[in-house]
């Protein structure tokens, strides 16, 4: 059948069903027409043409138009496409760069094959549009929950239909011992949305922590009005969650909301996660207080939270170790996730023995340095004093407040600890300039004989090798590997050093070096200062 001989209008009533069926715009399917005409006439006047055909979108009527554009004299590459400006005064008074000129040429009527070829270019752009629209549709509904049937499976993964597209729930993302059967009703989160080749893919899950959130938000009407908040979420898909809730109404209960009138609330999202366990604690902005009610029901004795790690050690009684852990883990695990903390659980007899050996290093340490007896060493310890700066440097008030120290006591502890510490310095000054430090690093300000040393061992001896060091190759640091955090070892990390203190010594070199200009760094510090007051 050749389409140019069919009825005109029955053209556009083709079109408008196919776009009622594909829920599409008509007019791309007009345009896949035009398309698709354009290229059959080329077939029959030659492909070097430009052949452009346009359907009237009232009558249906198709013209179909040969088309030359105008270029300059050395760009010709197409005779029967493209005319010089010589050229194109035939056709038009003043021709111009760029200007086309367009003659209409008799319609062609198509044979079987350009038919059968003009068929498969209007299915292409129809099924490019059709994925278009279903890429526009679902990409609004990523982090929501959505209903679907499941169609099928495929090695492992669930195809599910949700409506006017397919949703995949793969492997990874079912929770561990469900199974599902064609036909059988499925609730999923929209995980993500991508435009594949294939079209786009709707990704669902049923383990991601986001998916149980929104089903809180669903079942609790405080959260949907926002007066309750989930702050976290941590979850082991199929087996124990934990969320971490907040009222900003104080006369609203965030966990008895959550948990509902005999747990109502609570266990209709247990039911739709296959009888997951969930521990609903409230957050609280004080990360210890917030860590001891994640813990839960473990009791906990004490907590040290090292805010420069982000890592904190909690301390629990003996017998509460294995409450506190959970089955392989999974308590302490869950805890960690929601508090982005890493933690370490010790009981107190742990902790004891720790102590009693920190105490005991410390006593040496002053024994050996200071050349004092063991008892005055431990008076040192017992008064907080962990290492030979604080004692040299120390007001002398505070090493006479402790019992059985005079002025001459004190006097002599500080001489004998500050001759050592300069002692130490020139040798570490001079296993630095062994090493073959610069004079330029050595002279740089902020930096200690000890850290010289230190970064001679690591190759750094000139100031424009310390200037090209990032900052927590000094100070260390911490990065996260498949979902584990992993310690990175700062070169002068022993020193205590933070990396904001890295940070000022590494721009501080680079402006002595001229790499970088003072006054942008002036101009950076005001407009972060004036973050700062707008947040706040």
């Amino acid at each position: 059948m050749a389409i140019t001989s069919a009825n005109q209008l029955e053209l556009l009533q083709t079109a408008e069903a196919v776009a009622r069926e594909k829920m599409i715009d008509p007019d791309l399917v007009i345009q896949a027409m035009e398309d698709s005409l354009a290229r059959a006439a080329k077939s029959r006047y030659g492909a070097e043409m430009d052949i452009r055909v346009s359907i009237d979108r009232k009558t249906g009527r198709a013209t179909f138009a040969r088309v030359r554009t105008v270029v300059e004299d050395d760009a010709v590459e197409n005779h029967h496409a493209q005319l010089t400006v010589k050229q194109a005064k035939s056709y038009l008074r003043d021709p111009q760069i760029g200007d086309e000129i367009v003659d209409e040429v008799p319609p062609v009527d198509l044979g079987r094959i350009a038919a059968q070829s003009a068929k498969q270019v209007i299915l292409q752009k129809v099924r490019e549009a059709e994925r278009d629209r279903q890429y526009e549709e679902f990409k609004d509904r990523v982090g929501t929950i959505i209903n679907g049937t499941v169609k099928r499976e495929e090695y492992g993964n669930i195809i599910v239909d949700i409506g006017r597209g397919e949703g995949i729930l793969r492997r990874n993302d079912k929770i561990g011992r469900e199974s599902y059967r064609i036909g059988d009703r499925i609730r999923a989160y929209v995980k993500d949305v991508r435009r594949e080749a294939r079209g786009p893919q709707v990704f669902l899950s049923r383990t991601a922590p986001e998916f149980m959130m929104a089903l809180f938000k669903m079942e609790v009407p405080e959260i949907y009005d926002g007066i309750i908040e989930i702050k976290a979420c941590a979850r082991d898909p199929g087996s124990r969650a934990k969320i971490a809730v907040i009222s900003y109404d104080n006369s609203i209960d965030p966990v008895g909301a959550c948990v509902g009138m005999r747990g109502s609330r609570v266990q209709a999202v247990v039911n739709e996660l296959q009888g997951e366990k969930i521990d609903i604690i409230p957050w609280n902005q004080d990360v210890a207080t917030f860590l001891v009610n994640a813990l839960q029901p473990a009791e906990v004795s004490k907590v040290v939270f090292d805010e420069d790690a982000s890592k904190i050690e909690v301390v629990v009684p003996d017998e509460q170790l294995s409450l506190a852990i959970g089955r392989r883990g999974q308590n302490v695990r869950l805890a960690s996730q929601l508090t982005n903390l890493d933690i370490d659980i010790l009981t107190e007899a742990d902790e004891s023995a720790r102590r009693q050996a920190e105490f005991a290093e410390r006593t040496k340490l002053f024994m050996d340095t200071l050349d004092v007896d063991e008892m005055m060493a431990q008076l040192l310890v017992a008064e907080g004093f962990t290492n030979l700066e604080e004692v040299a440097y120390v007001e002398q008030d505070e090493l006479l407040s402790i019992d059985g120290f005079d002025e001459s006591t004190a006097e002599e502890l500080q001489a004998r600890a500050r001759d050592y510490l300069e002692e130490q310095a020139r040798k570490a000054l001079e296993a630095a300039r062994k090493m073959g430090v610069e004079e330029s690093l050595i002279e740089f300000d902020g930096l200690t004989p000890q850290m010289l040393e230190a970064l001679g061992k690591e190759g750094i001896k000139t100031l424009e090798d310390f200037a090209t060091c990032a900052d927590w190759e000094l100070a260390g640091g911490w990065t996260t590997e498949n979902g584990q955090r992993k310690k990175d070892e700062g070169i002068l990390e022993s020193f205590d050093m933070s990396l904001e203190e890295a940070q000022t010594l590494i721009m501080t070199a680079r402006v002595m070096l001229g790499w970088v200009d003072p006054t942008e760094l002036e101009a950076e510090a005001e407009e972060a200062e004036e973050t700062e007051e707008d947040e706040a």
